[in-house]
């Protein structure tokens, strides 16, 4: 892993307290989140990896602690936020749209008042097919494609939108070796060729760990409890452990 220097802190999670009925998942967690940084939440599943992306987002909200998600870069500018959820199941043989479609709807929210796409909106969306080998596929609908290629999809659209920080979760499921280093390799660019923040779910460590420069890991054990911990590109632990 490599070590970049800090820019900003995008996340900032101050202990935070969520579960689910009268069950716990994350216990007392403070954490912050940095830009300019390829970032890895791991664990084994039940660690609440997916809840607390979704906390992070904002889309859940914790029961107790603070949350801080930061909107404005340092020179003024709106932070768009992309996301990939575990959609592919939800993407069955009727669903009618057609790819192009689809990673359009990724720019929906950069359209002016007339909701006219110009000429950078659709290179955008070419770009963004193109980056992930599903150009050719634009006029396919969801539907029919494979796993791997529905997941390839929603991270075309997730793209397009031209984020800031792109959040992906588990985005390998489905995909070949082959495709996951081709993605590895896609979301490392963006970070380091463009300063990009890319936060990614994933059970992969050993395939990625060249590329990060932080891994969160999450764990739950009978003994000791639900625990986060981090490690830096120079593998130092540090941060908070619950």
């Amino acid at each position: 892993m490599r070590k970049e220097e800090i820019e900003m802190i995008l996340s900032s999670m101050r202990d935070v307290v969520f579960g689910y009925g009268d069950r716990t998942v994350i216990q007392n967690l403070s954490l912050d989140i940095h830009t300019g940084q390829f970032i890895a939440i791991s664990g084994p599943n039940g660690a609440a990896k997916s809840t607390l992306l979704k906390l992070m987002l904002g889309l859940t909200k914790p029961w107790s602690g603070t949350i801080e998600m930061n909107r404005v870069s340092e020179d003024g500018s709106p932070i768009t936020v992309g996301y990939v959820p575990q959609l592919v199941a939800s993407f069955n043989a009727g669903f009618p749209s057609k790819v192009i479609e689809l990673v359009r709807s990724g720019r929906y929210h950069r359209l002016g008042l007339f909701k006219r796409f110009a000429a950078s909106d659709h290179e955008a969306v070419k770009q963004s097919l193109m980056e992930v080998g599903m150009w050719k596929y634009r006029n396919h609908k969801i539907g029919e494609l494979s796993g791997g290629q529905k997941q390839r999809v929603c991270i075309a659209r997730a793209l397009a939108q031209e984020p800031e920080a792109l959040i992906l979760d588990e985005p390998t499921t489905g995909l070949d070796e082959a495709s996951r280093k081709e993605l590895y390799e896609l979301l490392d660019r963006y970070v380091k060729q463009r300063g990009k923040t890319v936060i990614m779910v994933t059970h992969a460590l050993e395939e990625i760990d060249p590329y990060l420069d932080r891994v969160v890991h999450l764990e739950r054990k009978e003994d000791t409890g639900w625990r986060c911990s981090v490690t830096n590109s120079c593998s130092v632990p540090f941060g908070q452990e619950a």
